[in-house]
């Protein structure tokens, strides 16, 4: 099954940590919005470095779901693992297997995000295992 839809983003910049050797990660909550097939909210707790090359860095981040898939109500964890090689963006977005409760337990599936002239999209590959 797939679903799309459109979600608006809200940054909060969080204090950095430390992870040794006097090298820092930047650390962001994100609040979350989804219309469309996905009637939900979210928190992510983002963590993320920039390489000395220009154009080069990675994020990793977990994320709570939480409202109506297709009409099935529930929550759902999902995992991000994004990389930027040089300029070129990769992003792995996966539900955490097992996380679904209430009508979305059994959900597993990827999510993909697009962003166009500003506005935030998504597209839901997802099934149901028994």
């Amino acid at each position: 099954m797939q679903a799309k839809g459109e979600f608006e983003v809200t940054r909060i910049p969080q204090q950095e940590l430390d992870i040794g050797g006097d090298a820092r990660v930047g650390h962001s909550r994100f609040d979350k919005r989804f219309h469309g097939p996905l009637q939900a909210t979210s928190v992510v707790h983002m963590l993320a470095v920039m390489a000395p090359m220009p154009g080069s860095g990675a994020y990793v981040a977990i994320e709570r779901i939480e409202g109506t898939l297709d009409g099935r109500r529930g929550s759902f964890y999902a995992q991000h693992n994004g990389i930027m090689d040089r300029g070129r963006p990769s992003l792995d977005l996966t539900v955490v297997p097992d996380t679904g409760t209430d009508g979305l337990a059994g959900l597993h599936g990827r999510i993909a995000i697009d962003i166009v002239d500003g506005k935030h999209y998504y597209t839901f590959d997802y099934d149901f295992r028994d």
